[in-house]
């Protein structure tokens, strides 16, 4: 059974008809790394919308592993939290995800949500900022911070969840070459460690590296 399945799926925003995402199927399996690539207006951050359930289809189906994606379904508390543990999102711009007054708190608010223990919690924040070499500011305010360190502080934040499938907005945007190194050798080590990634970016390199699909949108 493939991990995500779309099938036939279109979009409209609420009460328009035009539609953003047009009879779209696709299948990712697992570990697998999905590069999704297309100009401005595409619908490349409606789709991530779509498979982070936080938009949905008005025609077709979003299935992951088996189970229909839907508004009712993720209407029910325990459904949302056990899908949201398997799917984290970082989206193109760090800004829209921080809003924690201390970057620990930040990182630490997923894991809090999800009711682990305080010492669960306390072990995967500390070692998420050691993992991205952000530890240093743990107790800085996120908006004080340059955009890299944005963008570091929001993937840890995502990755403190461990989910099975990281979905990333254009990642590279905004940021300068060595956290961009950074975050390319990091990306290559998730998808060798069995994560599935599913990656909007116009970066030659990084579909080169990763891509086991493109779509084009």
């Amino acid at each position: 059974m493939s991990l995500i399945e779309l099938k036939d799926v279109s979009y409209a925003y609420p009460g328009e008809t035009k539609l953003v995402i047009k009879h779209l199927s696709l299948t990712l399996e697992r570990g697998w790394c999905l590069v999704v690539r297309g100009d401005n207006g595409s619908g490349k951050t409606t789709l991530f919308r779509i498979l982070n359930g936080l938009a949905f289809p008005v025609e077709g189906r979003y299935l992951f592993d088996g189970t229909e994606i839907t508004e009712k379904y993720l209407g029910v508390s325990r459904n949302s939290k056990l899908f949201h543990k398997r799917v984290g999102y970082l989206f193109q711009n760090p800004d829209i995800m921080l809003f924690n007054g201390r970057v620990f708190d930040e990182v630490a608010f997923g894991p809090r949500q999800m009711g682990l223990s305080d010492a669960e919690v306390e072990m995967r924040t500390k070692d998420c900022l050691d993992l991205f070499g952000i530890a240093d500011l743990a107790d800085k305010a996120p908006y004080h911070l340059s955009g890299g360190q944005k963008k570091r502080v929001a993937l840890a934040a995502v990755m403190a969840l461990n989910p099975e499938v990281i979905v990333l907005d254009e990642p590279f945007a905004g940021l300068d070459g060595k956290t961009r190194e950074f975050l390319g050798g990091f990306l290559a080590e998730l998808k060798e460690s069995g994560k599935t990634l599913i990656v909007a970016t116009h970066d030659d390199r990084l579909q080169e590296a990763l891509a086991d699909q493109v779509l084009e949108l």
